[in-house]
C-alpha cells in the first residue's frame, strides 16, 4: 500500500536555523492539507518527501510514485506541452506509426492511447490546447495549469502540490479544486486557499514543535482549533485563580512569620525563660516558620509556571487582532475617478479601453476577472506608476500601493528602519507597537527586508503602510494573499476590516474578498465602457 512515513525527521536551514526536529508523520492514500505559518518549513517538507533535500537526521520512507508541483517553477519557453509532459519522443513515434512510417522496433513500444491521455490530463485542469503548443504562448495561469496536468499525467500514488492556486484566476482555481475533490490517490498540498482545503481528508498543522493531525477539511480544523482555544482559555483562568490563591497564602504565611518573630523577640527581651531553653525554642520555631514560608513560595512558583504555560497556549491559538488609527476619510469624498481611460504597455495594443470608473468615500471594491484582463494594469494606473494612453485619471494624493513584490520596502534596510523611513514622525515605541501587531516583535523587527519570505514581506509592507499615525485614504492591493499563511491572512483580514479608508483589491480569493467586506466587484472582462 502506498505510504509516506517520516520518522524522527530533523532539518535546519543552511544558516543553521532549525525548522523541525524529531518529526513523525505517516500519510496514506488520502488527501492531506499541510498548513502552518510562513517559514515553518512546509515547502521544505514537500522537498524532503520528493527526495530533493536530505534531512539533517531521521528518515523519509516513500512506498509508491510521487509527482511534485513546485511553487512558481520556471519553464523553458522553447519547449512545448509535450516536452513538459516528457513525451515528445513517444508522441513523435506515435505520429510516425499513424502515418505508416514507424519501424518495426518502434511499433513494439508505441503507446496508442498517448494522445487521448494527454488530452484527458489537460482537460482535468481546464486546458484545451494542443501538445505542440509552445510554453512561451501560455499565460502565467495557463502555465500553472499545464504543470499541474503534467504532474497528474503519470497517475502517481502521491501528488505533492505547493500552493497550486497561486496566480490563478477564478476558473483556474475552480479547476484545481475540482481536481483535488475528485483525486482518489494520495495528495499532500501546501495551501492557504481555504476553499481548496475544504476538500481534503485531513489537515496537518506544522509548527516548530512537530506535526498535529486534524480529521476533515478546513472548517473541521478551525472548529477543533476553536475548541482547543476555549479549553486553553479555561485552563488559563484556572491557573490565574490558583496563582492568586498561592499569592494570598504566601502573604498570610509571611505575615504569620512576622507576628511570631515579633512575639518571640518580646518574650526574649523579658527574660522569662532560661537562655538555653529559649534558644532551643527559638531555633525550632524559626525552622517551623521557615518551612511554612518556603512551602508557600514553592506553591506560588508552581502556580506562576502553570500560568505561563497556559498563557503561551492561548497566544499560540488566539487569532491576531490588529487595531489601526483612523484615516479621517469623509464619506462624500471621491477618491478615484477614471474618465474614458485607455491604457497598456503598448499604445497599439492597450489592455484597457475607454474605461469609466469611480470610488467615493470608504468604498471597498474588488477587481476581478480572468488573467490578462488588466487588473494589475488598472492598479498601476491608479497608483501613478503607469500613465494612460488616453482619458483622465484623478486619484487622492494620500494613497499607497502594495504589489506582490512589495517594492516600497528597501531590501537592504531592516523592517524597523523601513517603517521609520515611511513614517518619519513615529517614535521608537510607536514603531515597535505597530510592527508587533503584524507579528514582528523584538528581534524580528530587525530582520533585513531582503531576507524575508513573500508572506513576511507583505506583512512588513502592510505594517509600514497602515501602522503610521494616519493611514492613507486609499489602499491598493495586488493579490495580497498569494504568499501568506492562513494565520497571517486572517490577521490581515482583521486589520483591513479595522481600516476605515477606501480599498481597491485585486484577488481571486473569494473568501478573502468576502471577509474584508468588499461591497462592489468590478469585473474587467465585462467592465462598463462608454
Amino acid at each position: 500500500m502506498a505510504t509516506i512515513r517520516l520518522t524522527d525527521l530533523s532539518y535546519a536551514t543552511p544558516d543553521g536555523r532549525p525548522l523541525f526536529s524529531s518529526l513523525d508523520l505517516v500519510l496514506g492514500t488520502e488527501r492531506v492539507g499541510l498548513v502552518g505559518r510562513n517559514g515553518v518549513g512546509k515547502s521544505t517538507l514537500l522537498q524532503l518527501i520528493a527526495g530533493e533535500r536530505t534531512p539533517l537526521a531521521g528518515h523519509v520512507g516513500v512506498i509508491g510514485t510521487v509527482s511534485f508541483l513546485k511553487q512558481a517553477a520556471q519553464l523553458d519557453p522553447r519547449e512545448t506541452i509535450a516536452d513538459l509532459f516528457g513525451v515528445s519522443t513517444a508522441l513523435a513515434a506515435l505520429r510516425r506509426a499513424t502515418a505508416g512510417m514507424a519501424t518495426a522496433d518502434e511499433l513494439i513500444d508505441i503507446d496508442w492511447t498517448l494522445e487521448e491521455r494527454l488530452a484527458a490530463a489537460l482537460g482535468r485542469v481546464g486546458l484545451q490546447i494542443d501538445a505542440d503548443t509552445p510554453l512561451a504562448q501560455l499565460s502565467g495561469g495557463q502555465a500553472t495549469r499545464a504543470r499541474l496536468a503534467a504532474a497528474i499525467f503519470p497517475e502517481p500514488d502521491f501528488l505533492l502540490l505547493d500552493e497550486p492556486t497561486n496566480n490563478l484566476d477564478r476558473s483556474g482555481r475552480e479547476a484545481v479544486i475540482d481536481l483535488v475533490a475528485g483525486w482518489r490517490s494520495g495528495a499532500v498540498l501546501v495551501s492557504h486557499d481555504r476553499e481548496l482545503l475544504e476538500h481534503v481528508d485531513a489537515v496537518v498543522e506544522l509548527t516548530s514543535l512537530g506535526a498535529t493531525r486534524y480529521g476533515g477539511g478546513w472548517s473541521a480544523y478551525r472548529a477543533r482549533k476553536a475548541t482547543e482555544l476555549a479549553a486553553a482559555q479555561h485552563d488559563l483562568a484556572h491557573a490565574e485563580r490558583q496563582l492568586a490563591e498561592a499569592g494570598r497564602k504566601a502573604q498570610l504565611a509571611a505575615e504569620r512569620k512576622d507576628r511570631r518573630d515579633a512575639a518571640g523577640a518580646r518574650k526574649g527581651a523579658r527574660g522569662d525563660l532560661p537562655r538555653i531553653l529559649a534558644g532551643g525554642r527559638k531555633s525550632n520555631a524559626e525552622a517551623s516558620r521557615g518551612s511554612g514560608v518556603r512551602l508557600a513560595d514553592r506553591q506560588r512558583a508552581q502556580a506562576l509556571e502553570a500560568t505561563a504555560e497556559a498563557q503561551a497556549r492561548v497566544e499560540v491559538l488566539q487569532k491576531l487582532a490588529i487595531t489601526l488609527p483612523p484615516t479621517g476619510l469623509p464619506a462624500s469624498r471621491q477618491v478615484v475617478r477614471l474618465e474614458n481611460v485607455t491604457a497598456g504597455y503598448l499604445a497599439a495594443a492597450p489592455v484597457i479601453r475607454d474605461l469609466c470608473f469611480a470610488m467615493t468615500g470608504p468604498e471597498r471594491v474588488g477587481l476581478v476577472g480572468p488573467n490578462g484582463a488588466g487588473k494589475s494594469t488598472l492598479l498601476k494606473l491608479i497608483s501613478g506608476a503607469l500613465a494612460p494612453c488616453a482619458g483622465r485619471v484623478f486619484v487622492v494624493p494620500d494613497r499607497a500601493m502594495l504589489d506582490q513584490r512589495v517594492d516600497l520596502l528597501d531590501p537592504a534596510a531592516t523592517i524597523f528602519d523601513n517603517f521609520k523611513r515611511l513614517n518619519p514622525g513615529a517614535g521608537e515605541n510607536a514603531c515597535r507597537s505597530a510592527l508587533a501587531s503584524f507579528q514582528f516583535r523584538a528581534r524580528a523587527a530587525l530582520q533585513l527586508a531582503g531576507t524575508l519570505s513573500g508572506g513576511q514581506s507583505l506583512r512588513a509592507g502592510l505594517a509600514c503602510v497602515l501602522g503610521g499615525a494616519r493611514p492613507p485614504s486609499l489602499l491598493l492591493l495586488d493579490e495580497p494573499t498569494n504568499h501568506l499563511d492562513i494565520d497571517s491572512i486572517e490577521a490581515i483580514e482583521a486589520g483591513l476590516l479595522a481600516y476605515d479608508g477606501a480599498l481597491l483589491v485585486v484577488s481571486h480569493d473569494g473568501h478573502f474578498l468576502n471577509n474584508i467586506g468588499i461591497t462592489r466587484r468590478l469585473n474587467l472582462a465585462a467592465a462598463p465602457h462608454t
